[in-house]
């Protein structure tokens, strides 16, 4: 799998490594323990098994930085009774249209990643059983706003990032 990811300067990326800290100290999942120099805050743009971007996305990124929006938690189903927790993003008009320019120039895309059936957002952490959710929200705090500096792309197989963009 690749994935189109923006992350985020320095203070953003702090802030949510610290909610990472905050759910490995109350003995929860989290990504703090994925310990990978590649993983670090992001939030995913595309993503797909045959992601091709071609040569016409790397005139994307001139929007860069970006201010973003967290609003509230959402939770995604993984699978038996396990979750992933994550911070929303609020899209706003500048990041909803980088968003879109990419899916214009790229192909292979999990549907999910697409324009209109994004759901823009930071995980915080996966496979969280259902009966501990309520706990996870209770250690995170509450922040409003944060800024994307850079993007990447992330090569799973070759476990590589590429710097696109940015920073």
């Amino acid at each position: 799998m690749r994935s189109v990811e923006l992350t985020f300067g320095e203070s953003s990326d702090s802030s949510i490594r610290t909610d990472w800290a905050r759910l490995l100290e109350a003995g929860l999942p989290s990504l703090a323990t994925h310990t990978s120099p590649s993983n670090r805050p992001h939030i995913t743009l595309a993503a797909g098994n045959s992601l091709d971007l071609g040569a016409a996305a790397q005139d994307l990124w001139g929007g860069l930085p970006i201010d973003v929006r967290f609003s509230g938690l959402v939770v995604f189903p993984a699978g038996s009774g396990k979750y992933v927790l994550a911070r929303l993003v609020v899209p706003s008009a500048g990041l909803l249209q980088m968003h879109a320019r990419l899916h214009q120039r790229c192909t292979g895309a999990f549907a999910n990643t697409l324009p209109d059936a994004w759901t823009p957002h930071v995980t915080l952490a996966r496979r969280i059983p259902g009966h501990l959710l309520g706990t996870a929200m209770d250690v995170l705090d509450e922040r409003t706003q944060g800024e994307c500096t850079a993007a990447r792309l992330w090569d799973s197989p070759t476990r590589t990032t590429t710097t696109l963009g940015g920073e």
